[in-house]
């Protein structure tokens, strides 16, 4: 299969001049987890939810750090993005991502953006069915934290090993998994510039009188606020064709895969996308 046929068109689209919220809000209005970034007609850039997650922690000292929301798109997308013609075979558009650690390929005819072919787009290739093996056969080990850790610890180590989070509770069990998309689309509130949620209670403005939510205080943010759950698992002695038809139901990227209450380890778009690229 070629790239033209897989890919998606018309692309949304973002001007380097607004602000993340305008980004953000885009992201989660259409479903999307990146922006083509244009000036006019030329395509300048690319930005993800994970650039989005990732600039929760900014490196400045706190004094000078702003909300991120505010922060011009040109700061935070990815310059000069690398593209793909719309007549490439698939396998060469998986190799690339792969190669150069991207999830998505713009896609160019005669310098001019036709659509983008992203990894999911790929995993949707029918040719990705006939991967004959075993989830345990390429599955991977996987990153734990505890669903206390606080939130700036959760970003620094989604940075630091460019990879989704297993929260796990005190005895070892699966509590839940964080990915960019937790991150990027969590309702922050910044103190100083430390994330933070509000803590609110009931209460009544006079004796016998109608109960309402009142603020109490802001408190630091920690994993079990942004993980998702449920977590969908699979056996790792279950087929990679079988985690596609999972991963594609319930609309995820990775399966966990488990024996009993035990977690055996995590079966990536990615494990699956390498195959494809061989």
């Amino acid at each position: 299969m070629i790239v033209r046929e897989m890919m998606s068109s018309p692309v949304y689209v973002v001007s380097k001049t607004e602000n993340i919220a305008y980004a953000r809000n885009l992201l989660l209005k259409h479903h999307i987890s990146r922006l083509l970034v244009m000036d006019r007609e030329n395509l300048t850039g690319i930005i993800t939810k994970k650039d989005i997650a990732h600039g929760f922690r900014q490196s400045d000292p706190l004094w000078r750090r702003r909300p991120i929301d505010n922060i011009p798109v040109e700061v935070m997308m990815k310059k000069d993005p690398m593209t793909i013609s719309p007549e490439a075979d698939l396998k060469e558009a998986a190799r690339m991502m792969m190669m150069h650690d991207i999830s998505s390929l713009p896609v160019t005819d005669l310098g001019t953006v036709v659509g983008i072919i992203t990894k999911t787009d790929i995993m949707a290739a029918p040719d990705v069915e006939k991967i004959k093996a075993t989830v345990a056969d390429i599955m991977e080990d996987v990153v734990t934290i505890s669903r206390y850790h606080s939130l700036s610890h959760v970003i620094d180590v989604i940075r630091e090993r460019n990879d989704k989070l297993l929260v796990v509770n005190n005895d070892g069990t699966l509590a839940g998994v964080i990915t960019e998309s937790n991150i990027a689309f969590y309702g922050y509130i910044f103190e100083n510039g430390v994330p933070e949620k509000e803590i609110m209670h009931l209460r009544r403005e006079e004796s016998g009188g109608r109960k309402s939510l009142r603020h109490v205080r802001s408190v630091s943010a920690i994993a079990e606020d942004v993980m998702s759950r449920p977590v969908i698992t699979i056996s790792p002695s279950e087929s990679v064709a079988g985690a596609i038809a999972l991963m594609r139901k319930h609309n995820i990227n990775s399966i966990i895969a488990v024996e009993g209450t035990d977690i055996k380890g995590i079966l990536k778009r990615d494990d699956i996308l390498k195959e494809v690229a061989q």
